[in-house]
């Protein structure tokens, strides 16, 4: 039943309409995944590749995670979904918002054929936003700051893109509190 449906996720042509770059559905899944890692929407480079998290952002949050690419890429252990499955295009400041489609249409399906999930990372405002609904604080720094009251289930993040540097620079406490926390969940979920 999972593969069917990723097989139709991965042909999904909803929204193409509104996809300048065509579609190209970006999900990995199996139903024994106990880490479940929910993104915004691809970029350039993993719309190119059809690799989730294959960029500078994803280096970074492989860091974070303290898993190698070969754990990370492991979907019998983590499955990746972004919010919007196919890369939404450029706007003015970056890439446009994913498309809501699949949230909507997509989410509802796949979610409960993901049995073993037992920490979902929420990363960036619009996976805090889809998952959280009211819960979420009014700003990402907000919620990330709040992560400890999402635990077990959820755990905000801020995307690790390059174009966070900012961020960072501005909230160290996110490399010295939630990091090492981070890693030993992450741990402690892939390894029992």
């Amino acid at each position: 039943m999972l593969q069917e449906l990723l097989t139709q996720i991965r042909a999904c042509q909803m929204c193409a309409a509104h996809l300048p770059h065509g579609p190209r559905p970006i999900v990995r899944a199996s139903a024994t995944a106990r880490l479940l890692v929910v993104g915004q929407a691809p970029g350039t480079k993993v719309h190119a590749s059809g690799i989730p998290w294959d960029d500078q952002s994803g280096k970074r949050l492989r860091l974070w995670l303290g898993l190698t690419p070969d754990e990370f890429y492991d979907e019998t252990h983590v499955a990746i979904m972004p919010t919007g499955f196919c890369y939404p295009g450029t706007g003015p400041s970056g890439d446009l918002p994913p498309r809501p489609e699949c949230a909507t249409h997509w989410h509802p399906q796949l979610l409960p054929l993901l049995p073993n999930i037992q920490l979902t990372l929420l990363i960036g405002n619009y996976a805090q936003k889809a998952f959280l609904g009211t819960s979420a604080k009014p700003t990402l720094t907000q919620t990330v700051e709040a992560w400890r009251d999402y635990l077990p289930r959820y755990l905000p993040l801020p995307h690790p893109s390059p174009r966070n540097i900012a961020w960072f620079k501005r909230h160290p406490w996110f490399e010295h509190e939630v990091i090492p926390t981070l890693q030993e969940i992450v741990n402690s979920t892939l390894n029992q």
